[in-house]
This record gives structure tokens, sequence and C-alpha cells, in this order.
């Protein structure tokens, strides 16, 4: 079945993996993005028919309210993502990550889909085994995780919505980031061949961008038996360390070397193990091992050597 998709943020980190995906699988894709890093992530696909782009601001109503009245389905991706991006603009981080899902709600239609990305983030730092599911209380440590916990709180009170609570992200993507921490360890490990880290052992639960892409498509196929719920989405098989994700990382590039601060610590301290069991039970499988991600990241900062490719 063919919907008319909105995409909010298309032309991100995500969205850029998922539009494509998105029109090959027969859907109309409208995305409205305000190209805040000058990106041009979607020339690949400007050639089909089903496209369309509109350059504009999420948190005008002007903007949003015709398109919105155009779409069965709302993929809202727009965000400033991550703890230092919204550290270094916090108003910003407040009107786009809330204020604007908060208004782009209350503008829907009760039969609107909407399949949102939130963040397993919340989860904080899990229960005294640091284990967590769908149902383990919620701790958010950042903004973001706090602003995210309080949009899934107005996502669920909809009829026609799913949430995905997403893993930390990793590999390859048109509009590609280096601060995530998959990423930015391959890249220090490509460049440097070394990463100073802080809290070795805090773990945390990892999906690559394509499986990111995959989910929001099962989703689509499989709603009317997931809607109404939370799903946490990652790799069953790689709630690790960061110590453990440097010595995969070094398995690939042996010269590698990775050292432990003696001081210091992240901004956004999560230390959690996820269960990703409710998702799989509705049939939905990874396709990219974490293993996989680091090969094609390695293959890709090979061509990639500055940092504007981060958020921050």
């Amino acid at each position: 079945m063919s919907h008319n998709i909105l995409v909010t943020g298309g032309a991100g980190y995500l969205g850029s993996t998922l539009v494509p995906a998105l029109l090959e699988a027969g859907h109309k894709v409208t995305v409205l993005d305000n190209f805040l890093f000058k990106q041009a992530s979607l020339n690949h696909v400007c050639h089909a028919p089903n496209f369309t782009v509109v350059k504009g601001d999420i948190r005008l109503e002007s903007v949003i309210k015709p398109l919105l009245s155009k779409a069965d389905v709302v993929i809202p991706l727009a965000a400033l993502v991550g703890a230092p991006m919204c550290n270094a603009d916090p108003v910003g981080a407040s009107s786009i990550n809330h204020d604007a899902i908060a208004m782009m709600l209350r503008l829907l239609s009760p039969e609107q889909v909407v399949l949102m990305p939130t963040t397993n983030s919340a989860y904080g730092t899990g229960d005294a085994d640091n284990f967590c599911s769908e149902e383990s209380p919620l701790r958010p440590i950042s903004q973001y995780a706090k602003e995210k916990v309080e949009v899934e709180k107005l996502l669920m009170q909809r009829e026609n919505a799913i949430s995905f609570r997403l893993a930390t992200v990793f590999g390859m993507s048109p509009r590609m980031r280096t601060d995530l921490l998959v990423n930015d360890f391959t890249y220090r490990a490509v460049h440097d061949r070394f990463v100073v880290l802080f809290e070795s052992s805090f773990k945390r639960n990892y999906i690559h961008v394509r499986d990111v892409a995959r989910v929001f498509l099962h989703g689509l196929e499989n709603f009317s038996a997931m809607t109404g719920q939370i799903y946490n989405v990652g790799l069953s098989d790689a709630n690790i360390s960061k110590r453990e994700l440097c010595e995969r990382i070094q398995a690939q590039i042996p010269d590698f070397v990775f050292l432990d601060a003696p001081v210091g610590k992240d901004q956004d301290q999560r230390n959690y193990v996820v269960s990703n069991a409710k998702l799989e039970a509705t049939g939905y499988r990874t396709s990219m091992s974490l293993d996989d991600g680091i090969q094609d990241l390695i293959k890709g900062f090979t061509m990639i050597k500055n940092m504007v490719y981060g958020n921050v």
C-alpha cells in the first residue's frame, strides 16, 4: 500500500538514508528541512517523481500545517540531536525538539499516522543491573533525552502512533555525522590511531542507520499490530561498553590504541543494557552488525577527513 509521507528533517543523518528507502518502496515522500548544515544529501533522489522537497522551519505553523494536510503518514525526524548540540543552543533545542512536535501533534487529525524516533538514552542508568525494557523507569540525563520523554508522552496519547526508542545510531549516511560514538571512535581510529576513553566500562546499545530506516518501513507494514506501542530499536548482541567497542574497532584496525582517562567524564553519562525483544517479537530483524558498520565506516573515512560532518 502506497502512502503520502511527510518526513521532517528528511535531509539529515537518518532521513537521507530513510527517504530513498521509502521512495523505493513506492511511497510518495515530501521532505521538510531547513538545511542547517548546507547539506545536499538528497541529490540522488531528485529524479524521483514521487519526491517533493520544501525548505522551511518546522516551528512555523504556516509552513507545517499545509504539508500535514496532504500527508497520511508523518515521520518527524527534525531535531537538534544529542547532548552537546542541545547544550550549545538550549532555547533552539527546546523549540524544535519539543514545542514544534507538540504543535504538529495538535494539528494532526486522529486518522493520521505518526512514526516517531525517540531515544533509549532516556533510560539513563537502568536498574541495579543496568537492564532496561520498554517498561523500565525513565531517568533521562540530557536536555535532549528529557524533551524526547515529554514528546513521547504526548505521542502515546494518540491512537495512530508508534514510538521507536533508538539506540545509538552508527554507519555511513549521505548526510554524515562523525560525532556519534561508533562513528567518532572509528574516525579517530582511521585518522589518529588513538582515542582517550572516559568511563570506559559504561555500556549502551547500538543500531545501524540502515536498520533504523528499515524499522520505519517495518512499522508501516505492520502498523495495525504495532500501533499505540513503544519499541526499543537496537542490536541485541551489541550492548557493549566503550572499551569493548574499541576492541571491536581494533580487530579491524590493529594499530588502533585506546587509553582510559584518569579524570573527566562525559556530558551524557549513560550506562545501560537494553532489551530489544519486544520489537523482535513483531518479526523485525536487523541486517547490519556492529562489525559490518565499522567496516563501512572505515571505507567511508578513507574518503572523509574533516569535521564538517559532525553536529557540533
